[in-house]
């Protein structure tokens, strides 16, 4: 079965030769305690906690799965005293301020801490992973009694807490929602409806559960603008904040699902249920979007952790697997057959999915100093810092989620494939990757709705295409000095001026079309966002193989040679055989509606 190994070398690379992340953290009003030597006891207690504790679970959780008897929800077995010892470690409160029992950290280093523990082990991961959207919106819209009685125990991990948005009739489409919320007389609410896809909404391994929900006032205006939020806890809480009785929510249901089997996805039932209102009346759906937000980062580190794992996987089975030699003649003319890892094809695979894993990584950690002054922002109450960071991450969240994690899927099945027939039975633990990596282009809104979100939201009615030109511009700015050089690095700064241009030229002809024909904006945001994704990830790659050329002509820096070379090498295999791709969507992204929406119904029946 799989081993999990920390790849604490390519992070430490990205967090202090790339991204420059101690210059960050000294520019933070909070990262004074985030000194190097701070972060890399972080990153190698979490990878221990990774490596030997979650790692070991994965396989086991995924063939057991949760049950579920008379309401309640038993986890796998490990799976509670795994959560023991990430309590006991504080490490739900890394980056939460100390005044509610936190570190006080950047919420990077929470980011980088998911990252293993989402590649060791996704279900588990989801667990404390959905209490960090629960704690941000606590945060943010509630009072400061409601502050007190919560965010202690959630910052500790002694509680969790969940999102509770869909339900039956509505997914995306949360003006649908029917879950209602009447006023008593003591200021509280009574919520009555049933919230389904609740993940970790219902388990064993925290005293209590903390639910956030949408829910309806019964004068509300019809649509998302008569959507509320609200904080509903499993168990009420007496005068000193300690647990009560039970609250009248109930878990219905968990669903059997294709992957992430050891994570309870629950129906939960709010049955006069006493809750508290959050933010304002009816605009809970504002306030939402800072738990969904969250979500969505953590999600397309998903793509990141199944790409990495899957990678981990498929390589030592490519060095170690012979058949046939190699085109160019025998490599290992005293063995049998050649090693799987001298064939062009097999190369392709494994290259794809390290230029997929360690491209999106460095994405990520990029948005993550992004979030880490809004977060900054925030918590010093300057509020216009706040929302220009927040429109900043906004356009970086759809790329996130939905590019990374449509191709940490294709990571997966790659690693599958280099297997062949192996890599679908269950001995290996490459076709879990697979199954467990399915998940993350549906849920926190699917592939579409983040192309949606994107290109209409944030660059054709938000910002008329600044957001594009504002990135380009840094994409421009380090090009340019690098389009001269010989070699590798030049060819991909010209590339990237290219594709500069081209991204903005694609932005002005859909911001024109779109004018005129609506349906444009449906049509075209699948391959708009993808198109993004490729030359977004292209500057990422080029920033790495530039720091790594200057690194290795100064004669080396934290890591070997050899590491430096594989940068620039995994580089330039992007630029030749992955960016490319980028072209067919720009193609796609500019082709008439006619081809979609000239089908009438009778066209799409099957007979």
């Amino acid at each position: 079965m799989l081993k999990y190994q920390a790849p604490l070398r390519d992070m430490r690379f990205l967090l202090n030769e790339v991204l420059d992340y101690p210059a960050h953290y000294r520019s933070l009003p909070n990262g004074a305690d985030a000194t190097p030597e701070m972060v890399d006891a972080i990153l190698d207690g979490a990878a221990t906690l990774c490596e030997e504790v979650l790692a070991p679970l994965n396989a086991s959780g995924d063939a057991e799965g949760c049950h579920f008897k008379d309401g309640v929800v038993t986890t796998p077995a490990g799976f509670k005293e795994a959560y023991a010892q990430f309590v006991a470690g504080g490490w739900q409160g890394v980056s939460f301020p100390e005044e509610f029992g936190g570190q006080g950290l950047p919420m990077s280093l929470n980011v980088f801490k998911s990252e293993m523990m989402g590649t060791a082990n996704w279900s588990f991961t989801m667990y404390p992973g959905l209490s960090v959207g629960c704690i941000n919106t606590l945060m943010q819209y509630a009072s400061a009694e409601q502050k007190a009685a919560y965010l202690p125990r959630l910052v500790a991990g002694q509680w969790s807490g969940t999102m509770c948005l869909t339900e039956a009739q509505c997914g995306t489409d949360l003006g649908q929602l029917k879950t209602r919320a009447e006023a008593q007389a003591d200021g509280s609410y009574r919520l009555t409806g049933s919230k389904i896809f609740i993940s970790a909404g219902e388990h064993d391994l925290a005293e209590n559960i903390i639910h956030i929900v949408l829910a309806r006032l019964p004068d509300a205006p019809a649509g998302t603008r008569g959507i509320s939020l609200f904080v509903v806890p499993k168990f009420k809480l007496n005068a000193d904040h300690s647990l009560g009785e039970r609250n009248a929510v109930n878990c219905g249901a968990i669903e059997h699902k294709m992957g992430i089997r050891a994570s309870a996805t629950a129906t939960l039932n709010f049955d006069g249920a006493t809750g508290y209102m959050l933010g304002e009346q009816n605009k809970g759906l504002e306030a939402m979007f800072t738990f969904m937000n969250t979500a969505r980062i953590g999600t397309a580190i998903q793509g990141v952790c199944h790409a990495e794992l899957s990678f981990q996987g498929a390589l030592p089975y490519a060095l170690e697997r012979r058949s046939m030699r190699a085109l160019s003649g025998k490599k290992e003319p005293d063995q049998v057959a050649d090693a799987l890892i001298w064939h062009p094809d097999v190369r392709r695979m494994l290259l794809t999915q390290k230029a997929i894993a360690e491209g999106g990584r460095a994405m990520i950690y990029s948005a993550a100093q992004i979030a880490d002054k809004m977060f900054s922002s925030l918590l010093a109450g300057d509020q216009l810092k706040y929302e220009a960071y927040d429109s900043e991450l906004g356009f970086f969240t759809p790329i996130l989620k939905g590019f990374i994690t449509e191709l940490g899927l294709e990571a997966a099945n790659l690693g599958m494939q280099v297997f062949g027939g192996h890599g679908y039975i269950q001995d290996h633990g490459m076709e879990q990757i697979a199954r467990d990596a399915r998940i993350a282009t549906l849920y926190e809104g699917t592939t579409g709705i983040q192309a949606l979100d994107l290109l209409g939201r944030k660059v054709l009615l938000g910002s008329k295409g600044k957001c594009v030109r504002d990135f380009t511009g840094t994409v421009l700015r380090f090009a340019r000095p690098h389009a001269l050089s010989r070699g590798p690095l030049g060819k991909m700064a010209r590339s990237l001026i290219c594709r500069s241009l081209q991204w903005n030229l694609l932005t002005t002809r859909l911001l024109l079309r779109s004018a005129r024909d609506r349906e444009q904006v449906g049509a075209a945001s699948f391959d708009f966002l993808m198109y993004s994704g490729y030359v977004m990830m292209g500057y990422f790659w080029a920033l790495q193989a530039a720091k790594a050329s200057q690194l290795l002509a100064a004669g080396g820096g934290e890591a070997p040679a050899e590491f430096y070379q594989a940068k620039i090498d995994t580089a330039e295999f992007y630029f030749a055989r992955l960016l490319p791709r980028a072209n067919s969507h720009y193609a796609a992204a500019l082709a008439s509606t006619a081809s979609l929406m000239q089908t009438d119904k009778a066209s799409l029946r099957i007979n």
